[in-house]
């Protein structure tokens, strides 16, 4: 759907005005839910499937200075 002109637009609004038009807001809820499940499941085993690669820590830190006192003359 990439390059979509005005009127593009326009009918894709009309066709869902017209689609939705005797719906309760529970029946388009759950139906834009049902269309939505796919994606965010998607979406989600994604985020797991990132968090789930089995990574080697790294640990970064930087050496402890040591000051040592002046000696008084």
């Amino acid at each position: 759907m990439n390059n979509l002109t005005i009127d593009d637009i326009h009918r894709i609004r009309e066709e869902h005005a017209i689609s939705t038009r005797n719906m309760s807001f529970d029946e388009y809820k759950a139906d834009l839910h049902k269309e939505i499940k796919p994606l965010l499941d998607s979406l989600k085993s994604m985020k797991t499937a990132i968090y789930s690669m089995e990574m080697e820590p790294s640990i970064v830190a930087e050496h402890q200075a040591t000051y040592r006192k002046k000696n008084k003359k």
